[in-house]
């Protein structure tokens, strides 16, 4: 791979309509890098990952360089008939083409050594073949095809006979088979279990190209990226952070707080100038009384007074002016649970308890007992039975067999994955005072729901904009069993570090079935891993 390989985005921006994604966002990559692009969602990331693929243009701007770029499509480009290995083949297509070449250039150098034309392509093919890896291609389609756990799939297999997660993942092995010089990714792990992500993982960071990758795998972030590129608003707009993501969590961190301190001093500072203007700077105390011995010089003080009262008023008004026009801007407010997440309960003691559960051909479990505030992650691969057990444990799914008993008294609280309304015109304001108490925050307050969206109709939100819904109305009587599916799927990163913090310190039981790794990771409370099938 070149070491002059880089990528060049400048001054970029882009809008949907009248929306705004973002403007004035810069890129640099270089060879070796990876750069790993997070933010709230909707602030473009997979639209920035477009255009710098040339997917997309941008209203202002330019991207530059980036030599053989790839771009992961969530949906192959083949009609349902065609085969696992004509995917494959169209993949290594190029580079066989690439190896053909030489092939016919080195017979005609053989013939004529000093053939000008045939040597300057025969350096250009090769040091093509050599950043992709040639002559380690065909191994490379089979290392990549198993380590994504595609390794069992027949060659000739249609393609409309594979999973969705199947066609992603060979999507994906596609493009890694290829291993273009800048490589795009836009969530490149989903549909992919524990060991297809760690072979992923590796595979990455032994690329000596550009990888730009937008995820909200922590975990994944953590072990691929060298820079990570955070698109949030931040107190100089979008900003790079050089390291791995546990390194930005802790820049960002100290970032805030300078940003909150700046903003704090400086709004002091204001508020001491419009003081100043409006009373201190006149108040010299010039109207009081001259002695008597003091009257013939007193017009001619006066004078000097009035020339020092005006010199600083015109200097607290300059300094006010510019500080009013250059101020800081206040800091967003962090998306942060304001309410609890559970209810105290009354008393330490047994909240749910199973016995003998069957339901068939989805989850059998012996036992299982939750106390009223245990911490209880409940892990195992797909189709274990994750959010058949939470569904019980709520009362909205009746087992075939076995007993189920929950405390007197008890609130249970289930957050889906799949959160739906059935009248899809409400908005999200009109649905949280519906289920919220005289005791409950505001749901502005609560930080989950951004001020533009308050007002929309529910059936125009995104899939994480009604999950955050679906968990403030829990929240406006929080239950004593708070039961989590996937809590951190469709949200930002930001919100999943604070509802991980906020797990931590809630008062009642938390039950939480999740396959992130970065939850996982840090979990303190007791696992209980469903086997398969």
């Amino acid at each position: 791979m070149s070491t002059s390989l880089s990528l060049r985005a400048r001054d970029l921006a882009f809008a949907y309509g009248d929306r705004v994604v973002f403007r004035g966002v810069d890129l640099t990559a270089s060879a070796g890098q990876r750069l790993g692009l997070v933010g709230e969602n909707g602030v473009g990331k997979s639209t920035l990952l477009r255009l710098l693929a040339g997917l997309e243009r941008p209203q202002a701007g330019s991207v530059v360089g980036g030599g053989d770029l790839g771009f992961l499509r969530q949906e192959l480009p083949f009609p349902d008939t065609a085969r696992v290995a004509d995917v494959l083949d169209d993949a290594l297509a190029e580079i066989r083409a690439a190896a053909a070449r030489l092939d016919v250039l080195s017979e005609r150098l053989a013939e004529d050594p000093g053939d000008a034309a045939a040597l300057e392509e025969y350096g250009r093919v090769l040091e093509w073949a050599q950043a992709h890896e040639l002559w380690d291609a065909d191994r490379r389609a089979k290392l990549v095809c198993a380590g994504l756990g595609l390794g069992g799939i027949e060659p000739e297999r249609p393609l409309g006979s594979l999973s969705g997660g199947q066609r992603s993942r060979l999507a994906l092995a596609a493009l890694l088979v290829r291993q273009p010089e800048t490589l795009l990714l836009d969530e490149p792990t989903n549909h992919l279990d524990d060991a297809a992500m760690e072979f992923l993982e590796r595979h990455l960071s032994a690329l000596s190209g550009i990888v730009v990758v937008s995820s909200h795998d922590r975990v994944f972030l953590d072990a691929v990226c060298t820079d990570i590129v955070d698109l949030d608003p931040a107190l100089g707009g979008p900003a790079r952070y050089g390291g791995r993501y546990s390194d930005y969590l802790e820049a960002k961190r100290a970032e805030r707080a300078r940003w909150e301190q700046r903003y704090a001093e400086e709004q002091e500072e204001l508020k001491q100038l419009r003081h100043s203007v409006a009373v201190t700077a006149r108040d010299i105390n010039h109207n009081r009384p001259a002695r008597d011995n003091a009257k013939m010089a007193y017009d001619f003080k006066t004078g000097r007074v009035q020339k020092q009262i005006s010199r600083r008023v015109r200097n607290a008004q300059l300094r006010l002016a510019e500080l009013e026009r250059d101020q800081v801007r206040r800091p967003p407010r962090p998306l942060r649970f304001a309410a609890p997440l559970t209810g105290r309960p009354a008393e330490q003691r047994l909240a749910l308890s199973v016995r003998d559960l069957d339901v068939p051909g989805r989850l059998r479990l012996g036992e299982l007992d939750v106390g009223t505030s245990a911490r209880l992650l409940v892990t195992g691969g797909n189709g274990t039975g994750k959010s058949t057990l939470l569904a019980v444990l709520a009362g909205r799914l009746a087992p075939a067999g076995g007993t189920v008993h929950r405390a007197r008294g008890l609130r249970v609280g289930l957050l889906e994955q799949d959160v739906t309304f059935a009248d899809p015109t409400p908005t999200p304001r009109r649905l949280y005072a519906g289920a919220a108490g005289e005791a409950a925050p505001a749901l502005s307050s609560l930080g989950l729901i951004a001020p533009r969206d308050l007002d929309r109709e529910v059936g125009r939100l995104s899939v994480g904009q009604r999950r955050r819904l679906a968990l403030a109305m829990l929240l406006a009587s929080p239950p004593h069993v708070l039961l989590l599916d996937e809590p951190t799927n469709h949200i930002s990163l930001t919100l999943a570090e604070e509802l991980s913090e906020a797990l931590e310190s809630a008062p009642g039981a938390v039950v939480v079935a999740s396959h992130d790794r970065w939850l996982r990771r840090s979990w303190q409370g007791i696992e209980l891993a469903l086997p398969a099938g």
